[in-house]
């Protein structure tokens, strides 16, 4: 059955690269989704899947299937911009074909997942493997603003929950268990403004600023480290101030800190070191805030959370995670290597907030996530779509 479902999944890489490029041509920006999801809702219609809808956030949710167990493979369908237009050797929305590769911006990170997904739905319906169970496939949304967040909706408003979520961010087509969280926070601290011909008589809040976040980047060095995720990170990422004028002492100053947590590090520790990081720099009084994201979908609904998003990790001795080395093995004839992802995904609220399963398997190379001239292998494209019918073969074993 595994030879069937590569060969099978070989028949229609056709068809998986031309849906990639109509995706591709298609620009889909966190928050501007809409015409995309059309597309993808109409593919799904064409594949013949049992139900396709739209939530009111705006993901397009197809489903196969009626049985007990319920399965969910996830590719968020929004991209972040082109960046400096100079560094790129074609349009990026201009699909094409070159050297065995698909390229355009968004092959990698990470329409390349929604189209091999749609072809493991093909394949699935093609030899009845949907039996006991209920498949679902999402294209969601605002991933790139922020992670996770239309899962919270599919989790707590359309009330789907998968016992394995299957996450189709680029793996360069191994198998990932994790990655480390995040937490968005600023840290602000006041000043008195005054003529810059005399700044002794008013208190620099720049100065103020900077002794945090000289007393930050020594606070990166000693954060903890995980054997398997690694260490953890924080940075300075931006800096703002208001005063009068250039002729003036500011009168407030804030940074903004990337904090990237590996296992054992939570929320609260991350704040307690920032604090301690604020003492250090002899300014105790320095306001700490962690950001909250309450941006408009592009249905028009506002579904604000707070900008933490948990660390997560699958046992290495997890029997999913022996179930798809299995199947990998099986269908591609090779094993997998186990790994984690540098960046994050919907995991970190899939995994981190709920505790619901996740492995990743997803067609392109991580480091070409974000970057120009973004292109993903035609056959990652074949053999993940190969793998995600598989596994769903092999746990019916």
């Amino acid at each position: 059955m595994y030879q069937e479902i590569l060969n099978r999944a070989k028949s229609y890489e056709a068809e998986t690269v031309r849906f990639l490029m109509d995706m591709v041509r298609i620009p889909a920006f966190s928050t501007k989704e809409k015409e995309v999801v059309l597309c993808i809702k109409h593919e799904m219609e064409a594949a013949g899947f049992d139900a396709v809808k739209i939530d009111a956030l705006g993901n397009v949710i197809g489903k196969i299937g009626k049985g007990p167990r319920v399965i969910a493979f996830d590719a968020h369908v929004d991209t972040v911009y082109s960046g400096d237009m100079s560094l790129w050797d074609f349009d990026p929305f201009d699909a094409h074909v070159k050297d065995g590769k698909v390229w355009g911006r968004g092959t990698v990170d990470q329409k390349g997942g929604m189209a091999s997904m749609l072809t493991a739905a093909r394949i699935i319906k093609d030899f009845n493997l949907q039996e006991g169970f209920t498949l679902y496939f999402t294209g969601t949304v605002m991933e790139e603003d922020c992670d996770g967040l239309c899962w919270q909706y599919i989790l707590n408003e359309d009330k789907i929950k998968p016992e394995l979520v299957v996450i189709t961010e680029p793996t360069n087509m191994n198998i990932y268990r994790g990655h480390r969280g995040r937490l968005e926070m600023q840290v602000q601290v006041k000043g008195i403004s005054c003529h810059g011909s005399a700044p002794e008589r008013g208190d620099n809040a720049i100065y103020k600023i900077s002794r945090i976040a000289l007393e930050i980047e020594k606070l990166h060095e000693r954060l903890r480290v995980d054997d398997f995720l690694g260490k953890g990170s924080v940075c300075v990422t931006e800096v703002y101030f208001t005063g009068p004028s250039q002729c003036a002492v500011p009168d407030s100053a804030r940074i903004h800190l990337d904090r990237r947590l590996t296992w054992g590090e939570t929320e609260e520790s991350a704040i307690a070191e920032v604090k301690e990081a604020c003492e250090l720099a002899g300014h105790p009084e320095a306001e700490i805030e962690v950001l909250s994201y309450a941006e408009q979908a592009y249905t028009g609904l506002v579904y604000p959370t707070k900008k933490y998003y948990p660390t997560w990790v699958t046992p290495s001795d997890s029997a999913w995670l022996k179930v798809a080395q299995a199947a990998y093995e099986k269908t591609l004839s090779r094993s997998p290597k186990i790994d984690k992802w540098t960046f994050s995904t919907n995991g970190v609220v899939i995994s981190g907030m709920h505790h619901i399963p996740c492995l990743g398997l997803g067609p392109g190379n991580e480091v070409f996530a974000h970057a120009p001239n973004e292109a993903t292998p035609i056959k990652h494209l074949t053999e993940a779509a190969a793998f995600y019918a598989a596994l769903i073969n092999e746990l019916k074993l």
